[in-house]
C-alpha cells in the first residue's frame, strides 16, 4: 500500500499525538507522547556526528519501549548522564535520555527520523547551542553559528 499525506499524523499541529517508531531492521520499536511543534536540532558534537536530524524530546514517562531492549546499546561519554541507544543489529540510533537541569531534568529525546508516518521535512525545528553548553539560551528559530572546537 502506498502512504498518503492523508494517512500521516499532524506533525505541524500543537498538541500531544501518540507516535510509533523504530529502527531500520524492526528489532526496536517504542511508542513515544510527545508534540512535534517542539522539534529541536543541536550543534554538539554528538549529535552532529549522528547526522543532526532532530529530536523530540519528553519526559521519560511518555516513552516505551515496545520490543527490543534485548538489542540496544548504549552510548554515553565519560561523566555525562545522557546517552544515545542504538540498534546492535542495524545500527539506527532511535532515542536517547538523560538528566540536564537547564532543560528541565530527565528527558527522552526520540530522533524524529526514526517516526512512522512522519515526514521531518514538514516539521518547524528550533536549534540548541550544546556545542558550547549554552542551554541557558535556549531555542531559537536558526542555527547557532557553528564554531569548530580546538
Amino acid at each position: 500500500m502506498t502512504q498518503t499525506d492523508t494517512q500521516l499524523k499532524p506533525p505541524a499541529q500543537r498538541g500531544l499525538y501518540t507516535y510509533a517508531g523504530g529502527c531500520l531492521c524492526g528489532a526496536v520499536r517504542y511508542e513515544a507522547t510527545v508534540d512535534l511543534a517542539g522539534v529541536s536540532r543541536c550543534n554538539c558534537t554528538i549529535c552532529m556526528k549522528y547526522g543532526y536530524g532532530g529530536g523530540a524530546g519528553m519526559k521519560p514517562d511518555a516513552f516505551r519501549l515496545l520490543k527490543g531492549q534485548e538489542v540496544l546499546k548504549k552510548y554515553g561519554r565519560d561523566g555525562s548522564p545522557n546517552t544515545r541507544s542504538f540498534c546492535s543489529n542495524c545500527g539506527v540510533v532511535c532515542f536517547g535520555d538523560g538528566d540536564v537541569p537547564e532543560l528541565g531534568g530527565k528527558f527522552v529525546s526520540i530522533y524524529v527520523n526514526t517516526l512512522d508516518d512522519v515526514d521531518p521535512s514538514l516539521l518547524t525545528f528550533g536549534y540548541w547551542d550544546g556545542r558550547h553548553d549554552n542551554w541557558a539560551a535556549g531555542m531559537r528559530p536558526t542555527p547557532w553559528p557553528f564554531q569548530a572546537t580546538a
